[in-house]
């Protein structure tokens, strides 16, 4: 099983190469994220995500964890388990990333404005994990179908299936071995996070849709 510190790097690795947040030795976050290495060097990287790094913090001091990046503290904000529910607040919002893009950054503020609502709509649906299930696996790239955020009245919702190609790895290197069609994997920006067991995918479909519903409500609430 993949260890807490290795399963952060490879679902903090894509903003991170778009330079959007954490450290700015990207290389090197890259490399403890193929190699699986745990040292204290992938922690101090860790603490740099200005954005993950509370919300770990948040999720292990609720559930009594020691280490932010115990293995399903990680789980817990990326993709979600039962750690989510005893840290959330009255008002619903509980400690996964999908609230982080739906609620707590402004892209979702910004779907009304004509100048960057086509912007605002891609960095959403980019920025949250999403699922996809493989088509083919070509190499450095794999061909996954997804549902993307689109606009309707009353909000966002899950558009109809869709073909992309997204990235396994470059130059040789990549955070997950070779993918077989019909397997479920997460994505984050255009890469490949990791493989999604049957309840992985059923609780991050879980927490996504109950974040992007909260955002929708309050959207409305507001206009």
């Amino acid at each position: 099983m993949t260890e807490g510190p290795t399963l952060f790097v490879r679902y903090a690795l894509a903003p991170n190469r778009l330079g959007y947040c954490g450290p700015s030795d990207g290389s090197t976050f890259f490399e403890y994220g193929v190699t699986g290495r745990v040292d204290p060097g992938l922690r101090t990287l860790a603490r740099q995500f200005e954005g993950a790094w509370p919300q770990l913090q948040r999720i292990a001091a609720a559930s009594g964890a020691v280490d932010p990046l115990d293995r399903e503290v990680v789980e817990a904000y990326w993709i979600g388990n039962r750690l989510l529910d005893r840290a959330g607040t009255a008002e619903g919002e509980l400690p996964h990333h999908s609230f982080q893009v739906f609620c707590a950054y402004p892209w979702f503020d910004l779907l009304d404005d004509e100048r960057s609502s086509e912007q605002a709509l891609r960095v959403l649906d980019q920025c949250r994990i999403r699922w996809g299930r493989v088509v083919a696996d070509t190499g450095e790239h794999v061909v996954v179908e997804s549902r993307p955020l689109v606009r309707r009245t009353g909000g966002l919702v899950l558009g109809p299936l869709r073909q992309e190609t997204v990235i396994r790895g470059v130059d040789g290197m990549s955070l997950v071995g070779p993918l077989r069609p019909g397997e479920w994997v997460s994505l984050h920006w255009e890469w490949v996070c990791d493989r999604l067991t049957p309840a992985h995918l059923a609780a991050l479909r879980r927490y996504s849709a109950h974040h992007l519903e909260l955002a929708n409500q309050r959207h409305a609430l507001v206009r």
